[in-house]
């Protein structure tokens, strides 16, 4: 959805950009087998995150940069960020 609103899409379009972005087939997008592995390798995070992996905002900043998409809270912590230094 998100690429879909970024981007100005149809669910096609973006289902077909994202699986271009993580290198998969359209088909793979549900498999989760799958797609934990990709988001493993990518270290973009899981819903069931591991210690070692990603989560939250950076999970969520990598996966702006990968889409190259902007998420809103993404952006807000990168402006607070940059304020501070």
């Amino acid at each position: 959805m998100r690429v879909e609103l970024a981007k100005k899409m149809r669910i096609d379009e973006a289902k077909a950009y994202v699986a271009e972005k993580l290198g998969v087939e359209v088909s793979e997008l549900n498999d989760v087998s799958v797609m934990r592995e990709v988001r493993n390798d990518l270290n973009i995070g899981e819903p069931n995150a591991r210690p070692e992996n990603a989560f939250g905002l950076i999970a969520k900043a990598r996966i702006a940069k990968l889409l190259d998409i902007k998420i809103p809270s993404v952006e807000k912590f990168r402006g607070m960020i940059d304020a501070e230094f």
